[in-house]
């Protein structure tokens, strides 16, 4: 007979430290606070330091408890210091969600090596550092964890001029997840992952000022509200999801079914 309650599908995240990369504003922004309404203690990461403060001071007002860590995903050196502050103020990360990202916006041909670097470095080489370097301070620790990569749709079919490698990135991503999900079980780490559609943030925004209101061509007509990956998010983090990991759950409403 199960000791498991029934349901077992709580979301208490109470005794969790969650270190969310790009959180200074968008998808990021929301999944921080999320996190630590759902009771865990959060580090806020990001390149903009005065927007990170006030994420934390929103956390905080919230009744959650935040700290704002500056982070560069393109310097390894910035990646590996970033966790020994977070395990500093908290203690052992346990829960990853690699958000950050950037797009390309420009045709293959026409990127510089720049670039090109600054898109791998941040979409899929920085994710695989960091995770990598959580991962190793968990397993010293034997503690379980829980590791949530963003992806996009764009990763599993081109997602428009001027997004080649935006969408080989995330196809990265989705693999990534894939691969570390197994090489990670014995540890108790899962690795999951969000394939969202076209969900309002500055980079959508971005998108949308440069190309007009593409929502109409989607089969409900609407950019989607963040929110909406709450419960999504919230489900690889929680206790319950013990057995999930290599799973890729698209987030789309229907966009990429077309």
């Amino acid at each position: 007979m199960s000791d498991y309650p029934l349901p077992y599908a709580s979301h208490d995240l109470s005794g969790q430290v969650a270190l969310v990369t790009g959180t200074t504003s968008g998808l990021g922004w929301r999944f921080a606070r999320v996190l630590a309404a759902a009771g865990a203690k959060v580090v806020v990461t990001g390149r903009r330091k005065e927007r990170l403060d006030e994420l934390a001071d929103v956390i905080r007002k919230d009744g959650g408890e935040a700290t704002p860590v500056t982070l560069d995903m393109t310097d390894a050196d910035s990646i590996t210091s970033v966790v020994q502050a977070a395990e500093a103020a908290y203690g052992t990360v346990t829960i990853l969600v690699n958000n950050a990202g950037i797009p390309d916006a420009q045709r293959a041909h026409k990127m510089s090596n720049e670039l090109i670097d600054r898109v791998f470095d941040t979409n899929l080489r920085g994710p695989y550092i960091l995770s990598c370097e959580v991962a190793r301070r968990l397993i010293a620790a034997e503690k379980p964890g829980r590791m949530v990569n963003i992806s996009s749709v764009g990763g599993f079919h081109y997602a428009g001029n001027g997004a080649a490698l935006y969408s080989i990135t995330k196809a990265g991503i989705a693999r990534m997840t894939e691969c570390l999900a197994v090489e990670w079980s014995r540890f108790r780490i899962n690795v999951n992952c969000i394939a969202p559609g076209a969900f309002h943030s500055e980079m959508m925004d971005g998108m949308l000022s440069r190309m007009g209101d593409i929502s109409k061509a989607f089969p409900r007509g609407r950019v989607c509200d963040p929110a909406l990956l709450d419960s999504t998010l919230l489900f690889f983090c929680a206790p319950a999801s013990e057995a999930v990991t290599g799973s890729i759950v698209k987030v789309d409403d229907g966009q990429g079914s077309r």
